[in-house]
């Protein structure tokens, strides 16, 4: 679950670590109260949305050369101006799509002298299953490319899960951002501070870009991101408040609440399998031959009729939707119960674009039998490969 910057520092602000004052602003009401409760005379107003890029993106109803979704004032009267051009309309970054997102609440903070500008995250890191800091001079950039284009810049220091942070780790970090004085003294308590508040609230990532070093030579945090793991949140009910669904696709809503893994996709051939690498493949296969999938989507091995009912029905909701791929293999899952929620499915919403079927395994005699004999337009499949060039053949006509 991803939260808003805003949100991001006033978890961090509850660990000690330094953050600008600052005041959300969720409609024009509450301007005239963010500003009175900030010094100036420098501002800066943020966009918060659920996606990077702010900075830099456009805004769909201003000019192309009209500034982007993170602006600096110098006045009230230019905070009032930038939220009057920013609350409501839509940011198109590139990690938006062409689509963009709709700009529902703005941030505006206390403005920083700012010397140098650090990037810092972290994560949990798959290579050595630890939890790791990232760290680099380069902030305020893309890391992306940071690390294609100057992959020394960048330093990874993973830390023992049993030691936790040690001193002999934040010398590390002191040393990745070339930190002296005042800075490196700063590093000692706000490095632990963050790794006390990832492990702490069960976070999957932590980026600070960027972390700043003012010209008073002390630390701030000017950016948050956080994201937290679904499956702990339950521990977690203070972050869970923090949840905006209207960043979230309403299908990937929809699916939670039955315990799918559903994640939206821009392709046109929406996938149901079962297991995640059988999915992976799925939708690598379809794309091999030469389309795109609508969607990942994992019913998990012990699913339900009224789970793959809730899927199918997920599935047929997308508009870019032309074709439905089902593609189980029957361990756990029996596909006779994959079968019957198809058929529910069907006769409830209707069916308006090709299915394709391929099921193999536990029951699969059964689960075939319950499909031919349901009276359903149903294109059969013998295998993997089968099934994807069936489906995309079906769908390209």
């Amino acid at each position: 679950m991803n939260i808003h910057e805003y949100q991001a520092k006033q978890v961090l602000k509850g660990f000690g670590a330094p953050v600008a004052e600052g005041m959300p602003i969720l409609s024009a009401d509450d301007v005239e109260g963010a500003i009175a409760a900030l010094p100036g005379p420098l501002y800066v107003v943020k966009s918060q949305i659920h996606a990077g890029g702010r900075g830099k993106g456009k805004f769909k109803e201003l000019p192309e050369d009209a500034k982007g979704g993170v602006r600096l004032a110098f006045s009230p009267d230019e905070v009032r101006a930038h939220v009057k051009e920013m609350l409501g309309h839509t940011l198109v970054t590139k990690q938006t799509g062409p689509a963009g997102k709709q700009v529902n609440r703005l941030y505006l903070e206390d403005g920083a002298d700012i010397d140098r500008e650090l990037y810092l995250s972290i994560l949990v890191d798959r290579e050595t299953s630890k939890v790791s800091f990232v760290a680099s001079t380069e902030g305020g950039m893309d890391i992306e490319a940071v690390a294609e284009e100057t992959p020394e810049k960048i330093h990874t220091i993973a830390i023992d899960p049993l030691a936790g942070i040690t001193d002999a780790d934040v010398e590390k970090l002191n040393a990745a951002f070339e930190l002296e004085g005042a800075a490196a003294e700063d590093g000692k308590s706000l490095f632990p501070t963050l790794y006390k508040a990832f492990v702490e609230k069960d976070m999957s990532l932590l980026e600070v870009n960027p972390l700043i070093v003012m010209k008073d030579g002390h630390l701030r945090v000017l950016d948050a991101k956080v994201s937290f793991d679904n499956n702990a949140l339950f521990r977690h009910p203070d972050i869970m408040e923090l949840r905006d669904e209207t960043e979230e696709d309403e299908k990937e809503i929809e699916a939670s609440k039955y315990d799918l893994a559903y994640i939206a996709l821009d392709g046109d051939i929406g996938c149901m399998v079962n297991g995640a690498g059988l999915a992976m493949a799925t939708m690598d296969i379809i794309k091999l031959y030469g389309a795109e999938p609508a969607n990942f989507l994992d019913v998990g091995g012990g699913a339900s009729k009224e789970k793959v009912t809730a899927a199918f029905k997920i599935i047929t909701s997308d508009p870019n939707v032309k074709g439905i791929l089902v593609n189980i293999f029957g361990g756990i899952m029996r596909c006779d119960v994959i079968a019957e929620g198809v058929v529910a499915a069907v006769r409830e919403v209707g069916l308006q674009v090709p299915l394709v079927v391929r099921l193999e395994g536990t029951n699969v005699e059964k689960g075939k039998q319950i499909i031919n004999e349901s009276g359903l337009n149903v294109i059969a499949a013998d295998d993997l490969d089968d099934a994807a060039q069936k489906i995309v053949k079906a769908v390209k006509g």
